[in-house]
């Protein structure tokens, strides 16, 4: 059983070697400074963080999953000369504070796990990094102290008051101010009332289970967990088409759209598309660090709602893979949009199978995190001919938007014949329950 301390208590440790851990409700790192009777580094290489992992008698080490990484330390191979290893939190995302998070939780346990000390740190406002616990020597014994001292001068100002060498960060990138979205045109149809009927709702009203892998109903044209594609290689089309208004797709090479442009799913010679694939992309936007740039992990998820008319059918996503009518599969969730060049989710429709009632599918991705895509670089999605594999259409967006879900395009009926749509809008939701409510305004009803 550990033993609960208050800010400036501390108390003895016996165990050779123990871990310190953290838990944070917001994005954030553990890193570690060991300094000197005088308080200061003797080296950087006493300071210990994601890109240096290690130092005399200290190292960072994976720890529970959604959570910073863990100190191990061996005290009886801390040299000497270091007479406290203060371990540090930052926050990860610019304008974090830990006022505005539940209070973050320092723990102090054996080699084994064994719990030996909890320290919840209170009374923080506008801080962004914190000293939650420091380990020191007293009359050649180790101890453990609970500081919980928020540092207002910012992390730089934090590591070289204790005297490491920090380098002149990159310039910022220079990035053009989005405007806030125009009001929505009065035209648009009121928002789409989908139906709360039943408990068996095609889509979560709460965030989805831990497994997206869904159980398959008997006779399932698809196995439970369907093949995993591969990252699709995508360079930039050497010669994109230029728009080609609401016509068909152009032989030979991809049209880039623009947004609210939309094309006839017809390949050159009037033959219509019958198996396509919507794939979609994205990267975590490098954060520049006085130690190294490192990306965010931005867990977005790829999904499509079909809609008959105004009315919510189905929602193919990551706790459904695939369509109850069998013709829409989902390739998998991508946590962090990292990884091979190419798609991060792809979707798979088979437009001859989508049932005759279903005149919409809205190809939707949000920010299970809350992240927004300010935060996001490099979005697109682009439309594949499943049968030639060759690229069709690309849809890439602008710079960053202060959202958390953007509509990025729709597959529909006109004329009877199917046709795509970039749409490119942004709104605030973190999954399907969140947004659902709010896809009226991107469908269109004859």
């Amino acid at each position: 059983m550990s033993t609960t301390l208050v800010k400036g208590q501390n108390g003895p440790l016996t165990a050779p070697e123990v871990v310190v851990s953290v838990r944070v409700a917001a994005a954030a790192a553990l890193s570690a400074l060991l300094v000197t009777e005088h308080g200061k580094v003797r080296s950087d290489a006493d300071f210990v963080f994601y890109n240096q992992p290690a130092g005399p008698g200290v190292r960072l080490r994976n720890g529970v999953a959604g959570q910073p990484a863990e100190l191990s330390v061996a005290l009886t191979q801390v040299p000497a000369d270091i007479t406290q290893i203060r371990a540090v939190i930052t926050l990860d995302e610019a304008g974090s504070t830990f006022g505005r998070i539940a209070p973050p939780i320092a723990l102090v346990s054996d080699r084994h796990g064994n719990p030996l000390y909890e320290y919840k740190i209170e009374d923080l406002h506008s801080e962004s990094i914190v000293i939650a616990v420091e380990l020191y020597r007293r009359y050649g014994n180790w101890k453990v102290r609970a500081v919980g001292q928020g540092y207002a001068g910012g992390f730089e100002a934090l590591v070289t008051d204790h005297g490491v060498t920090v380098e002149e960060a990159p310039p910022a990138e220079t990035r053009t101010t989005v405007p806030p979205p125009p009001p929505y045109p009065t035209a648009y149809p009121p928002p789409v009332e989908p139906t709360y009927v039943t408990p068996n709702s095609p889509y979560p009203i709460q965030p989805p289970p831990t497994s997206p892998y869904p159980t398959q109903p008997p006779g399932s044209p698809y196995p439970a967990q369907p093949q995993q594609y591969s990252a699709y290689q995508v360079p930039p089309p050497p010669n994109p088409a230029p728009p080609t208004g609401d016509g068909g797709l152009p032989r030979g090479r991809p049209v880039n759209l623009s947004k609210g442009q939309r094309v006839t799913l017809r390949k050159d010679g009037g033959v219509a598309l019958t198996r396509i694939r919507m794939g979609l992309g994205w990267d975590p936007a490098r954060q520049g660090g006085l130690f190294g740039r490192r990306p965010v992990n931005i867990d977005l998820d790829a999904w499509v709602a079909l809609f008959a008319d105004r009315h919510l059918v189905d929602v193919a996503y990551y706790g459904q893979l695939t369509s109850k009518d069998g013709s829409i599969r989902h390739s998998g969730d991508n946590l962090t949009g990292e990884g091979a060049a190419g798609d991060d989710e792809v979707i798979l429709v088979d437009l001859s199978r989508v049932p005759r009632q279903v005149n919409t599918l809205l190809f939707i991705v949000t920010s299970y995190q809350g992240h927004t895509f300010e935060q996001v670089s490099n979005a697109y999605c682009r439309l594949i001919d499943d049968i030639t594999q060759a690229e069709l259409a690309r849809y890439a967006l602008a710079g960053g938007m202060p959202f958390t879900a953007i509509a990025m395009a729709k597959v529909f009926r006109a004329n009877g014949e199917w046709a795509l749509q970039a749409i490119g809008e942004g709104f605030q939701a973190k999954h399907p329950g969140e947004a659902v409510p709010q896809l009226g305004r991107f469908i269109s009803v004859s």
